[in-house]
């Protein structure tokens, strides 16, 4: 359960937890055209407080909307300062941030152009997506039977709130099949990402990710990616196969909620040794530097809190 926080700033104001509602014929309810982001805030070191690569968040919320023609009626920069004042109204030292945007009330099928545009954005303490014990020792993964969505029927490069009903089913697939995540195939059958995070793998020395074809563009993806030429380690952003998973030396998740996330077995299948391998480890430490404000040249993706 969400734990509550005291404030939620809403069209422009902040209501109380419990008074942050919208109507029960939101259009965005009904039909799924919304969008959406995930952000973290963490501690950093000296004892403040940074929000993890802002601007690339808001940045991705506004393309989002402009993929399925909102018009967000708010500047990316008050979406900034809303996301700021929101962790520190509710006195969150470090937390998980949700800026959601919808269709509200007023016409309802399918063609709805005059409904006002909603925007919230909530904050809560949020630990470990895929549990600490995950991000330690790693998780056991499955292929899902639903397929990623294909580009031209769903717009991948969004954050869009009825695209996740597919992410759903093969959640809940895994889950009760006994495992902790999905892995989803595209239309083709190459491997494509999780029910909520990209994925990587370690073959050989070389570090993979699938490409963008028909992905999100993660923005964790995107920093582990930097970080790993950084580490002048060897990357590929090529497709690759489910048995080229089973294969792999090394397996990885990466989301804003999953984090770094080790992947000790897919299909009932020992990921190398069953353990976090060295690559991975080596990304997760550089990371959760990072995002504490322990390495300086990554000081530009941390929006440090006044």
């Amino acid at each position: 359960m969400v734990p509550k926080t005291k404030k939620i700033w809403l069209d422009g104001k902040f209501v109380d937890w419990d008074a942050a509602q919208v109507h029960v014929l939101s259009h965005t309810l009904h039909y799924g055209v919304g969008v959406f982001e995930g952000i973290r805030c963490y501690k950093t070191e000296g004892g403040g407080s940074a929000i993890f690569r802002l601007k690339e968040h808001v940045d991705r919320l506004f393309a989002s909307a402009h993929i399925v023609l909102l018009t967000i009626p708010f500047s990316p920069e008050k979406i900034c300062d809303a996301i700021r004042r929101t962790v520190t109204v509710n006195g969150l030292s470090e937390g998980y941030i949700r800026p959601v945007v919808l269709i509200g009330d007023g016409e309802m099928g399918l063609f709805a152009k005059s409904n006002p545009i909603r925007v919230a954005v909530a904050a809560w303490s949020w630990g470990a997506y895929l549990g600490d014990e995950g991000i330690r020792k790693g998780i056991r993964a499955k292929v899902s039977s639903f397929s990623r969505n294909h580009v031209n029927a769903a717009m991948t490069k969004g954050k869009i709130n009825g695209s996740y009903v597919n992410s759903v089913l093969a959640k809940w697939e895994v889950k009760q099949a006994g495992y902790d995540e999905a892995v989803m195939l595209d239309t083709e059958g190459y491997v494509a990402e999780a029910s909520g995070e990209n994925i990587f793998i370690v073959r050989n020395g070389i570090l993979q990710t699938s490409p963008l074809t028909s992905i999100l563009p993660g923005i964790t993806r995107d920093s582990v990616l930097t970080i790993a030429r950084k580490l002048n380690l060897p990357v590929k952003e090529t497709r690759f196969t489910r048995d080229e998973m089973y294969i792999a030396d090394e397996m990885f998740f990466t989301g804003t909620a999953a984090e770094i996330t080790p992947v000790r077995e897919v299909d009932d299948r020992l990921v190398g040794t069953g353990k976090p391998g060295p690559v991975t480890k080596q990304i997760q430490d550089e990371f959760f530097d990072i995002v504490r404000g322990k390495n300086a040249l990554f000081a530009h993706w941390l929006d440090v809190l006044k």
